[in-house]
């Protein structure tokens, strides 16, 4: 027996499918980690695809160890040679190789939320910025925004014309900016950004990492933001072999930058996209699957999508309100506290 053959019908339809753009709309509970590693045995196993060649994204670095541990069980010899990466790893590797092209040293230092913190206040100090009235987390907030959004300190100046705050900002961006080159250091922000900036302008490592991805598989799509979406753009530009897999109903950072526009309007950036639809839940009971479709229906904006599962209807659902998230949190840490007293080993 294959290990396809314990795919559903829709999980083995999103794993034969290799040549060009994939949207995988993954439900809850749908099995999308296993398509995804699935999907990279077969390009292996049965395409013949070089694991060289392939490239897979996840958002945390949890979820790509344990995307590289299941690749490894399944793949064996030639897995190392795969990328499974979370975005800003993967830029760091590239950045290592090849940031010179943009005026630094290759072995940059990557400030954490410290050094920020520490920069943002020479900055103002040097500007002589009231930090009462633009305070140094808002203006760290602003300048990480700009980069989720491609912009430049440049850009940033031309857009504040006629606007006294927004020019503050962008005078901060612009010296936040030079200090940091000054230092050969990045932030985390800039790690996408210096990335895209980097392919845009060579066009020899472009076509390197082009030929070298072949095969891009992008997970939690529905998370990603606006220098994110443009990387993969640039990556996937040449052959188009991009498998995005995430679920609309699932984006929970637009206060992160997330874009839902990038999911959204996938068909419309690649017009010969085929969409794939995991519907099949295996963690959930019937109930609360009825009671999930029936809430998330009334959403705008949104890929039509209906989860059922064969697992039984289960227990009621109960409903609780509480005056406050405290009193919500206190509940539910008492009830699982006596769960466990009780020795019930399923929450």
């Amino acid at each position: 027996m294959s290990i396809y053959d314990t795919l559903n019908d829709r999980q083995q339809e999103a794993v034969f499918y290799t040549e060009g753009p994939l949207l995988i709309l993954a439900g809850a509970g749908s099995g999308k980690t296993r398509v995804l590693t699935h999907r990279i045995a077969w390009l292996i196993d049965q395409i013949g695809v070089n694991p060289w060649n392939i490239l897979a994204i996840t958002f945390t670095n949890k979820a790509a160890g344990e995307m590289r541990e299941r690749v490894d069980q399944i793949v064996g010899f030639g897995s190392e040679s795969i990328w499974v990466s979370t975005f800003h790893s993967m830029c760091v590797r590239i950045l290592r190789r090849y940031i010179d092209r943009l005026g630094y040293d290759t072995n940059f230092t990557i400030y954490d939320a410290d050094d920020q913190k520490t920069l943002i206040k020479d900055v103002c100090k040097y500007l002589q910025i009231d930090t009462k009235m633009f305070k140094e987390r808002s203006l760290l907030s602003a300048i990480s925004s700009a980069k989720d959004e491609l912009v430049t300190p440049e850009e940033m100046t031309l857009r504040a014309e006629g606007d006294w705050a927004k020019k503050k900002i962008a005078q901060v961006y612009t010296e936040y900016e030079k200090q940091l080159k000054a230092n050969n250091a990045l932030d985390f922000d800039d790690l996408l950004l210096k990335t895209v900036q980097l392919l845009q302008t060579q066009p020899d490592v472009l076509e390197y990492y082009q030929e070298r991805f072949r095969y891009i598989m992008v997970d939690e799509y529905q998370d990603t933001n606006t220098v994110q979406f443009k990387l993969v753009s640039l990556l996937a530009g040449k052959y188009q072999n991009l498998c995005v897999v995430g679920d609309d109903d699932q984006s929970i950072y637009k206060f992160r930058g997330a874009n839902i526009m990038n999911i959204l309007n996938f068909e419309k950036e690649y017009p010969n996209a085929k969409v794939i639809k995991l519907e099949q839940n295996y963690r959930s009971t019937s109930t609360i699957l009825n009671a999930a479709n029936e809430v998330i229906r009334h959403n705008t904006g949104r890929k039509e999508k209906s989860l059922w599962t064969e697992n039984g209807e289960g227990e009621k659902i109960q409903f609780r309100q509480f005056d406050s998230a405290y009193d919500e949190a206190d509940y539910i840490v008492s009830d699982i506290k006596d769960k466990v007293n009780s020795g019930k080993k399923r929450i």
